[in-house]
Protein backbone atom coordinates (compact mmCIF):
# COMPACT_ATOMS: atom_id res chain seq x y z
CA UNK A 1 0.00 0.00 0.00
CA UNK A 2 1.29 3.43 -0.94
CA UNK A 3 1.80 5.81 1.96
CA UNK A 4 1.98 9.42 0.79
CA UNK A 5 2.92 12.13 3.24
CA UNK A 6 1.38 15.61 3.06
CA UNK A 7 4.40 17.02 1.26
CA UNK A 8 4.42 14.27 -1.34
CA UNK A 9 0.67 14.59 -1.91
CA UNK A 10 0.95 18.36 -2.35
CA UNK A 11 3.80 17.95 -4.82
CA UNK A 12 1.82 15.48 -6.92
CA UNK A 13 -1.35 17.58 -6.79
CA UNK A 14 0.47 20.75 -7.86
CA UNK A 15 1.68 19.08 -11.06
CA UNK A 16 -1.87 19.23 -12.42
CA UNK A 17 -2.71 22.57 -14.05
CA UNK A 18 -5.92 24.50 -13.48
CA UNK A 19 -8.66 24.38 -16.11
CA UNK A 20 -9.03 26.95 -18.88
CA UNK A 21 -11.81 28.61 -16.85
CA UNK A 22 -10.48 28.52 -13.28
CA UNK A 23 -12.50 31.51 -12.07
CA UNK A 24 -15.92 30.33 -13.29
CA UNK A 25 -18.19 29.57 -10.36
CA UNK A 26 -21.36 27.51 -10.03
CA UNK A 27 -24.23 29.12 -11.95
CA UNK A 28 -26.42 31.47 -9.88
CA UNK A 29 -29.40 29.48 -11.16
CA UNK A 30 -28.08 26.31 -9.56
CA UNK A 31 -27.19 28.13 -6.34
CA UNK A 32 -30.61 29.72 -5.89
CA UNK A 33 -32.56 26.61 -6.89
CA UNK A 34 -30.55 24.47 -4.47
CA UNK A 35 -31.26 26.93 -1.66
CA UNK A 36 -34.94 27.06 -2.63
CA UNK A 37 -35.13 23.27 -2.46
CA UNK A 38 -33.41 23.15 0.92
CA UNK A 39 -35.74 25.81 2.35
CA UNK A 40 -38.95 24.50 0.74
CA UNK A 41 -39.46 27.82 -1.05
CA UNK A 42 -41.67 28.56 -4.06
CA UNK A 43 -39.15 28.50 -6.89
CA UNK A 44 -39.57 31.45 -9.26
CA UNK A 45 -35.82 31.52 -9.90
CA UNK A 46 -34.99 29.05 -12.66
CA UNK A 47 -36.64 29.61 -16.00
CA UNK A 48 -38.72 26.55 -16.57
CA UNK A 49 -42.46 25.82 -16.31
CA UNK A 50 -43.91 23.83 -13.43
CA UNK A 51 -46.73 22.57 -15.65
CA UNK A 52 -46.76 19.83 -18.26
CA UNK A 53 -46.33 19.84 -22.02
CA UNK A 54 -49.17 19.26 -24.47
CA UNK A 55 -50.27 15.62 -24.41
CA UNK A 56 -50.42 15.63 -28.21
CA UNK A 57 -46.68 16.38 -28.37
CA UNK A 58 -45.91 13.70 -25.79
CA UNK A 59 -47.97 11.18 -27.76
CA UNK A 60 -46.09 11.96 -30.97
CA UNK A 61 -42.73 11.42 -29.26
CA UNK A 62 -43.94 8.21 -27.58
CA UNK A 63 -45.11 6.92 -30.95
CA UNK A 64 -41.71 7.67 -32.47
CA UNK A 65 -40.04 5.75 -29.62
CA UNK A 66 -42.39 2.79 -29.96
CA UNK A 67 -41.78 2.70 -33.71
CA UNK A 68 -38.09 2.12 -32.90
CA UNK A 69 -36.69 5.46 -34.05
CA UNK A 70 -34.09 5.16 -31.33
CA UNK A 71 -30.76 5.19 -33.14
CA UNK A 72 -28.60 8.13 -34.19
CA UNK A 73 -30.31 10.87 -36.13
CA UNK A 74 -28.46 12.51 -39.04
CA UNK A 75 -25.78 14.96 -37.88
CA UNK A 76 -27.68 18.15 -38.89
CA UNK A 77 -31.01 16.74 -37.70
CA UNK A 78 -33.78 14.84 -39.46
CA UNK A 79 -34.81 16.42 -42.73
CA UNK A 80 -38.52 16.64 -41.90
CA UNK A 81 -37.78 18.80 -38.84
CA UNK A 82 -35.39 21.04 -40.73
CA UNK A 83 -38.03 21.39 -43.43
CA UNK A 84 -40.70 22.28 -40.87
CA UNK A 85 -38.39 24.90 -39.34
CA UNK A 86 -37.69 26.38 -42.78
CA UNK A 87 -41.41 26.74 -43.42
CA UNK A 88 -41.97 28.27 -39.97
CA UNK A 89 -39.24 30.87 -40.43
CA UNK A 90 -40.41 31.78 -43.93
CA UNK A 91 -43.95 32.31 -42.68
CA UNK A 92 -42.88 34.31 -39.63
CA UNK A 93 -39.99 36.40 -40.95
CA UNK A 94 -40.13 36.22 -44.74
CA UNK A 95 -36.76 34.56 -45.22
CA UNK A 96 -36.10 31.04 -46.47
CA UNK A 97 -33.34 28.91 -44.97
CA UNK A 98 -32.61 25.80 -47.01
CA UNK A 99 -33.26 22.63 -44.97
CA UNK A 100 -30.31 20.91 -46.60
CA UNK A 101 -27.47 23.21 -45.56
CA UNK A 102 -28.70 26.21 -43.56
CA UNK A 103 -30.39 24.61 -40.52
CA UNK A 104 -28.91 22.43 -37.77
CA UNK A 105 -30.78 20.80 -34.89
CA UNK A 106 -28.88 21.28 -31.64
CA UNK A 107 -28.91 19.98 -28.08
CA UNK A 108 -30.64 23.11 -26.87
CA UNK A 109 -29.88 26.75 -27.66
CA UNK A 110 -26.96 26.89 -25.21
CA UNK A 111 -25.13 24.26 -27.26
CA UNK A 112 -25.91 26.22 -30.42
CA UNK A 113 -24.49 29.39 -28.88
CA UNK A 114 -21.38 27.61 -27.60
CA UNK A 115 -20.79 25.96 -30.97
CA UNK A 116 -21.16 29.26 -32.84
CA UNK A 117 -18.59 30.90 -30.57
CA UNK A 118 -16.25 27.88 -30.80
CA UNK A 119 -16.45 27.90 -34.59
CA UNK A 120 -15.53 31.53 -35.14
CA UNK A 121 -13.86 33.16 -32.12
CA UNK A 122 -10.07 32.94 -32.12
CA UNK A 123 -7.33 34.20 -29.82
CA UNK A 124 -7.66 37.96 -29.13
CA UNK A 125 -10.85 38.35 -31.18
CA UNK A 126 -13.23 40.87 -29.63
CA UNK A 127 -16.86 39.95 -28.98
CA UNK A 128 -19.37 42.63 -28.00
CA UNK A 129 -21.79 41.49 -25.29
CA UNK A 130 -24.68 43.58 -24.00
CA UNK A 131 -25.05 43.51 -20.22
CA UNK A 132 -26.96 42.22 -18.33
CA UNK A 133 -26.22 39.09 -20.31
CA UNK A 134 -27.19 35.45 -19.97
CA UNK A 135 -24.27 33.73 -18.30
CA UNK A 136 -23.32 31.22 -21.01
CA UNK A 137 -21.87 33.78 -23.44
CA UNK A 138 -18.73 35.03 -21.72
CA UNK A 139 -17.18 31.74 -20.53
CA UNK A 140 -17.36 30.36 -24.08
CA UNK A 141 -15.68 33.48 -25.47
CA UNK A 142 -12.92 33.26 -22.86
CA UNK A 143 -12.46 29.54 -23.45
CA UNK A 144 -11.47 30.21 -27.05
CA UNK A 145 -9.17 33.11 -26.22
CA UNK A 146 -11.54 35.88 -27.20
CA UNK A 147 -11.94 39.20 -25.40
CA UNK A 148 -15.34 40.20 -24.07
CA UNK A 149 -16.22 43.82 -24.85
CA UNK A 150 -19.18 44.59 -22.56
CA UNK A 151 -21.74 47.34 -23.11
CA UNK A 152 -24.28 48.04 -20.37
CA UNK A 153 -27.89 48.41 -21.49
CA UNK A 154 -29.28 51.76 -20.41
CA UNK A 155 -32.20 52.91 -18.28
CA UNK A 156 -35.35 51.18 -17.08
CA UNK A 157 -36.06 50.00 -20.62
CA UNK A 158 -32.60 48.38 -21.04
CA UNK A 159 -31.84 50.19 -24.28
CA UNK A 160 -28.70 50.02 -26.42
CA UNK A 161 -26.68 53.22 -26.66
CA UNK A 162 -25.83 53.03 -30.34
CA UNK A 163 -23.21 55.80 -30.12
CA UNK A 164 -21.38 53.78 -27.49
CA UNK A 165 -21.75 50.65 -29.60
CA UNK A 166 -20.23 52.38 -32.62
CA UNK A 167 -17.22 53.46 -30.56
CA UNK A 168 -16.65 49.88 -29.40
CA UNK A 169 -16.35 48.53 -32.95
CA UNK A 170 -12.72 47.94 -33.89
CA UNK A 171 -10.68 46.03 -36.44
CA UNK A 172 -10.54 43.21 -33.87
CA UNK A 173 -14.34 42.90 -33.48
CA UNK A 174 -15.18 39.37 -34.64
CA UNK A 175 -18.70 38.96 -33.26
CA UNK A 176 -21.63 40.78 -31.68
CA UNK A 177 -24.12 38.87 -29.49
CA UNK A 178 -27.71 40.07 -29.15
CA UNK A 179 -30.59 38.56 -27.21
CA UNK A 180 -34.18 39.49 -27.98
CA UNK A 181 -36.56 39.08 -26.21
CA UNK A 182 -34.00 39.67 -23.51
CA UNK A 183 -33.19 37.56 -20.47
CA UNK A 184 -33.14 38.75 -17.69
CA UNK A 185 -34.79 42.15 -18.35
CA UNK A 186 -37.79 41.12 -20.47
CA UNK A 187 -37.03 43.97 -22.89
CA UNK A 188 -37.05 43.63 -26.68
CA UNK A 189 -35.18 45.10 -29.62
CA UNK A 190 -37.37 47.19 -31.91
CA UNK A 191 -37.24 47.55 -35.68
CA UNK A 192 -35.33 50.82 -35.21
CA UNK A 193 -32.70 48.96 -33.17
CA UNK A 194 -32.26 46.26 -35.78
CA UNK A 195 -31.95 48.82 -38.58
CA UNK A 196 -29.32 50.71 -36.60
CA UNK A 197 -27.42 47.49 -35.94
CA UNK A 198 -27.61 46.59 -39.62
CA UNK A 199 -26.30 50.02 -40.62
CA UNK A 200 -23.34 49.87 -38.25
CA UNK A 201 -22.31 46.33 -39.23
CA UNK A 202 -22.72 46.87 -42.98
CA UNK A 203 -19.49 46.60 -44.99
CA UNK A 204 -17.78 44.71 -42.16
CA UNK A 205 -16.95 41.02 -41.69
CA UNK A 206 -18.44 40.98 -38.19
CA UNK A 207 -20.59 37.96 -37.34
CA UNK A 208 -23.87 38.43 -35.48
CA UNK A 209 -24.91 35.76 -32.98
CA UNK A 210 -28.60 36.29 -32.31
CA UNK A 211 -30.07 34.51 -29.28
CA UNK A 212 -33.80 34.32 -30.04
CA UNK A 213 -34.94 31.56 -27.70
CA UNK A 214 -38.01 33.55 -26.58
CA UNK A 215 -39.05 34.48 -30.13
CA UNK A 216 -42.66 33.36 -29.59
CA UNK A 217 -43.11 34.98 -26.16
CA UNK A 218 -43.72 38.67 -26.76
CA UNK A 219 -46.48 40.90 -25.40
CA UNK A 220 -48.69 43.96 -25.81
CA UNK A 221 -49.20 43.56 -29.55
CA UNK A 222 -45.47 43.88 -30.26
CA UNK A 223 -43.59 41.71 -32.75
CA UNK A 224 -40.35 39.80 -32.59
CA UNK A 225 -37.65 41.43 -34.70
CA UNK A 226 -35.60 38.44 -35.78
CA UNK A 227 -32.25 39.00 -37.45
CA UNK A 228 -33.72 36.87 -40.25
CA UNK A 229 -36.00 39.78 -41.24
CA UNK A 230 -33.09 42.05 -42.21
CA UNK A 231 -31.22 41.24 -45.40
CA UNK A 232 -27.70 42.32 -44.45
CA UNK A 233 -28.00 41.02 -40.89
CA UNK A 234 -29.23 37.65 -42.17
CA UNK A 235 -26.11 37.21 -44.32
CA UNK A 236 -23.86 37.49 -41.24
CA UNK A 237 -26.08 35.90 -38.56
CA UNK A 238 -26.22 32.65 -36.68
CA UNK A 239 -29.68 32.57 -35.10
CA UNK A 240 -30.23 30.28 -32.11
CA UNK A 241 -33.65 29.12 -30.93
CA UNK A 242 -35.16 26.68 -28.45
CA UNK A 243 -38.02 24.19 -28.67
CA UNK A 244 -37.64 23.68 -24.93
CA UNK A 245 -38.76 27.26 -24.25
CA UNK A 246 -41.50 27.17 -26.87
CA UNK A 247 -43.11 23.85 -25.96
CA UNK A 248 -42.59 23.77 -22.14
CA UNK A 249 -40.02 20.96 -22.39
CA UNK A 250 -36.74 22.55 -21.29
CA UNK A 251 -35.44 19.17 -20.11
CA UNK A 252 -35.51 17.79 -23.65
CA UNK A 253 -32.67 20.16 -24.63
CA UNK A 254 -33.58 20.50 -28.29
CA UNK A 255 -33.07 23.69 -30.27
CA UNK A 256 -31.76 24.79 -33.63
CA UNK A 257 -29.40 27.15 -35.40
CA UNK A 258 -30.07 29.05 -38.64
CA UNK A 259 -27.30 30.51 -40.78
CA UNK A 260 -26.38 31.04 -44.43
CA UNK A 261 -24.58 28.10 -45.97
CA UNK A 262 -21.05 29.52 -45.68
CA UNK A 263 -21.45 30.04 -41.92
CA UNK A 264 -23.35 26.81 -41.34
CA UNK A 265 -20.57 24.74 -42.91
CA UNK A 266 -18.17 26.04 -40.26
CA UNK A 267 -20.76 25.65 -37.47
CA UNK A 268 -21.29 21.98 -38.36
CA UNK A 269 -17.57 21.27 -38.28
CA UNK A 270 -17.72 21.87 -34.52
CA UNK A 271 -21.23 20.50 -33.96
CA UNK A 272 -20.32 17.09 -35.42
CA UNK A 273 -17.63 16.59 -32.78
CA UNK A 274 -19.14 18.08 -29.62
CA UNK A 275 -22.64 16.62 -30.08
CA UNK A 276 -22.88 14.97 -33.51
CA UNK A 277 -26.62 14.33 -33.34
CA UNK A 278 -29.65 15.10 -31.20
CA UNK A 279 -32.41 12.93 -29.67
CA UNK A 280 -34.03 11.16 -32.62
CA UNK A 281 -37.60 10.38 -31.46
CA UNK A 282 -38.05 13.87 -30.02
CA UNK A 283 -37.06 15.36 -33.37
CA UNK A 284 -39.71 13.25 -35.09
CA UNK A 285 -42.38 14.28 -32.59
CA UNK A 286 -41.57 17.99 -32.88
CA UNK A 287 -41.49 17.85 -36.68
CA UNK A 288 -45.06 16.55 -36.73
CA UNK A 289 -46.20 18.88 -33.94
CA UNK A 290 -44.97 21.93 -35.87
CA UNK A 291 -47.44 21.23 -38.64
CA UNK A 292 -50.03 23.08 -36.54
CA UNK A 293 -48.71 26.65 -36.31
CA UNK A 294 -51.05 27.41 -33.42
CA UNK A 295 -48.79 25.33 -31.17
CA UNK A 296 -46.36 28.26 -31.09
CA UNK A 297 -48.36 31.23 -32.37
CA UNK A 298 -50.65 31.07 -29.33
CA UNK A 299 -47.73 31.25 -26.90
CA UNK A 300 -47.60 35.03 -26.52
CA UNK A 301 -51.22 35.20 -25.42
CA UNK A 302 -50.71 32.26 -23.07
CA UNK A 303 -47.79 33.89 -21.23
CA UNK A 304 -49.18 37.42 -21.39
CA UNK A 305 -52.10 36.22 -19.27
CA UNK A 306 -49.65 34.78 -16.74
CA UNK A 307 -47.64 38.00 -16.67
CA UNK A 308 -50.80 40.05 -16.14
CA UNK A 309 -52.04 37.73 -13.41
CA UNK A 310 -48.74 37.96 -11.53
CA UNK A 311 -48.40 41.74 -11.83
CA UNK A 312 -52.03 42.32 -10.89
CA UNK A 313 -51.61 40.07 -7.86
CA UNK A 314 -48.60 42.07 -6.58
CA UNK A 315 -50.11 45.46 -7.43
CA UNK A 316 -50.42 46.39 -3.75
CA UNK A 317 -46.89 45.30 -2.84
CA UNK A 318 -43.91 47.58 -2.27
CA UNK A 319 -42.12 46.21 -5.33
CA UNK A 320 -41.90 48.47 -8.39
CA UNK A 321 -41.85 47.26 -11.99
CA UNK A 322 -42.19 47.93 -15.70
CA UNK A 323 -44.20 45.10 -17.30
CA UNK A 324 -42.03 42.64 -19.20
CA UNK A 325 -42.25 42.99 -23.00
CA UNK A 326 -41.21 39.41 -23.68
CA UNK A 327 -39.80 36.16 -22.23
CA UNK A 328 -41.44 34.65 -19.15
CA UNK A 329 -39.43 36.77 -16.72
CA UNK A 330 -40.35 39.87 -14.75
CA UNK A 331 -37.92 42.20 -12.98
CA UNK A 332 -39.05 43.63 -9.65
CA UNK A 333 -37.37 46.66 -8.07
CA UNK A 334 -37.14 46.31 -4.28
CA UNK A 335 -35.38 49.62 -3.51
CA UNK A 336 -38.40 50.81 -1.48
CA UNK A 337 -38.09 47.80 0.81
CA UNK A 338 -34.43 47.44 1.84
CA UNK A 339 -30.88 48.58 1.16
CA UNK A 340 -29.59 44.99 1.16
CA UNK A 341 -27.67 43.89 -1.93
CA UNK A 342 -29.70 41.89 -4.42
CA UNK A 343 -27.76 38.73 -3.55
CA UNK A 344 -28.38 39.18 0.18
CA UNK A 345 -32.04 40.09 -0.30
CA UNK A 346 -32.72 37.18 -2.65
CA UNK A 347 -31.29 34.78 -0.05
CA UNK A 348 -33.39 36.45 2.65
CA UNK A 349 -36.48 36.02 0.48
CA UNK A 350 -35.81 32.30 0.29
CA UNK A 351 -34.87 31.70 3.91
CA UNK A 352 -37.38 34.00 5.60
CA UNK A 353 -40.25 34.35 3.13
CA UNK A 354 -39.91 31.12 1.10
CA UNK A 355 -39.90 32.63 -2.40
CA UNK A 356 -36.92 32.19 -4.74
CA UNK A 357 -35.77 34.68 -7.38
CA UNK A 358 -32.54 35.54 -9.21
CA UNK A 359 -30.37 38.55 -8.30
CA UNK A 360 -29.50 40.48 -11.46
CA UNK A 361 -26.24 42.16 -10.44
CA UNK A 362 -24.34 39.04 -11.44
CA UNK A 363 -25.29 39.72 -15.08
CA UNK A 364 -24.41 43.44 -15.07
CA UNK A 365 -21.23 45.22 -16.04
CA UNK A 366 -19.01 45.31 -12.93
CA UNK A 367 -21.80 43.48 -11.08
CA UNK A 368 -23.70 46.77 -10.67
CA UNK A 369 -26.49 46.32 -8.13
CA UNK A 370 -29.68 48.05 -9.27
CA UNK A 371 -31.83 46.49 -6.53
CA UNK A 372 -33.67 44.27 -9.01
CA UNK A 373 -34.64 40.61 -8.83
CA UNK A 374 -35.79 38.39 -11.68
CA UNK A 375 -38.92 36.29 -11.18
CA UNK A 376 -40.13 33.56 -13.55
CA UNK A 377 -43.89 33.55 -14.21
CA UNK A 378 -43.90 30.32 -16.25
CA UNK A 379 -45.82 28.73 -13.40
CA UNK A 380 -49.34 27.58 -12.61
CA UNK A 381 -51.87 30.18 -11.48
CA UNK A 382 -51.86 28.64 -8.02
CA UNK A 383 -48.07 28.97 -7.74
CA UNK A 384 -48.13 32.59 -8.90
CA UNK A 385 -50.97 33.46 -6.53
CA UNK A 386 -49.21 31.89 -3.54
CA UNK A 387 -45.97 33.69 -4.38
CA UNK A 388 -47.82 36.99 -4.82
CA UNK A 389 -49.48 36.62 -1.40
CA UNK A 390 -46.03 36.35 0.16
CA UNK A 391 -44.55 39.28 -1.78
CA UNK A 392 -47.48 41.51 -0.80
CA UNK A 393 -46.62 41.02 2.87
CA UNK A 394 -42.98 42.07 2.59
Amino acid sequence: MLNFGIKAFTTIFMRFPSSKLPDVKTSIFSVMSKLAHEEGAINLSQGFPNFGADNDLLALVNTAINEQNNQYAPMPGIYSLREAISEKIAAAYGRTYHPENEITITAGATQAIFTAIAAFVKQDDEVIVFKPAYDCYEPAIQLYGGRVVPIQLKGEGFKIDWDEFKKKLTAQTKMVIINTPHNPSGSILLESDMLQLQKLLKNTDIILLSDEVYEHIIFDGLHHESAAKYADLATRSLICASFGKTFHVTGWKVGYCLAPKNLMIEFQKIHQYNVFSVNHPIQIGIAKYLQDANTYLSLSNFYEKKRNLFLSAIGNSRFKFLPSKGTYFQLLDYSSITDLSDIEFSKQLIKTHKVASIPTSIFNLNNADNKQLRFCFAKTEDTLSRAADILNKI
